[in-house]
């Protein structure tokens, strides 16, 4: 009866738990395909006492079939799909993060799956912070000052970024900025879907370094490419939003709230911020960014 009993606590999750640590110990190994078997009969209630079985009836006695087909192979993606693969930035200090970070800042220096922003820019623009913060800024592309000086949001919009971090009462290097794209575009146009393709891989692995508790996506171009959406700015603002487990809030660009634009739009950027900082349980100050 014990060993029954065993079984019956043995669940689902359990199972998923050790397949993925084998799987994860196979991919370090070098493989990256496995056969296809047959899929599983989970049981999607909780399980019950045992119920004796039924006494099994003999076969029926057909004739030989032709050998089954052999079976299809599973490819890597189709495997992490059906069974996470554990994140291995999970178990990293903060200090092993951010080693991991300035490799990776090393590695998109040498990227060129661009060829019209790789051929034109004067340097990457990474990112500027620490991981392990609790908010992380995330905006749409370099422009001509970062990419001169290799880091995000030093501009005119980069200035008005700092008094928007202030008045919620962070200062800039307790927050992490970084961009949907790595290069400046020609003429500071938006961001192309191939070229945010292609930095899709940079950017998820940066944030999962970083592992930021919430994240503020700025203006609509980094807000339907982070959260693979095609709805308007308007209608992703006021709520918050997931990417990865992170609640993500969406607002305007501070390039937008710029005086040759929309400097009215001022008063909606600061009502998303009380709104994050109300969810985030800080406390609001009394005046927001002028």
């Amino acid at each position: 009866m014990k060993d029954e009993a065993d079984q019956a606590d043995f669940s689902r999750e359990d199972l998923c738990r050790q397949i993925a640590g084998h799987l994860e110990s196979l991919r370090r190994a070098g493989v990256d395909w496995l056969p296809h078997g047959a899929p599983l009969n989970w049981q999607t209630t909780a399980p019950g006492p045992a119920v004796p079985r039924p006494a099994a009836k003999p076969a029926p006695v057909v004739e030989p079939k032709q050998p089954a087909p052999t079976p299809a192979f599973l490819a890597p993606a189709t495997l992490a799909m059906e069974i996470p693969v554990p994140d291995a930035t999970s178990e990293m200090t903060i200090q092993e993060r951010g080693r991991e970070l300035k490799l990776l800042a090393e590695e998109v220096k040498g990227c060129t799956k661009c060829a019209a922003l790789c051929s034109t820019r004067t340097q990457t623009v990474f990112g500027s912070g620490q991981p392990g913060v609790e908010l992380c800024f995330v905006g749409e592309a370099p422009g001509a000052d970062e990419d001169a000086q290799g880091m995000p949001f030093v501009g005119a919009a980069g200035q008005l970024l700092t008094k928007i971090i202030e008045a919620c009462g962070l200062k800039r290097e307790e927050v992490y900025i970084c961009n949907i794209l790595k290069c400046r575009p020609p003429g500071n146009r938006t961001p192309l879907p191939d070229e945010a393709a292609n930095c899709r891989d940079f950017l998820e692995r940066q944030i999962r370094l970083v592992r930021p508790k919430y994240i503020v996506a700025l203006g609509s171009s980094a807000a339907t490419n982070l959260l693979k959406s095609t709805l308007s700015l308007g209608k992703l603002r006021g709520r918050l939003h997931d990417f990865q487990g992170i609640p993500v809030l969406v607002t305007y660009h501070p390039a937008y709230l710029l005086p040759h634009r929309a400097p009215d739009k001022k008063k909606d950027v600061w009502e998303d911020m009380k709104f994050l900082l109300g969810k985030m349980g800080r406390a609001i100050p009394q005046k927001g960014a002028s």
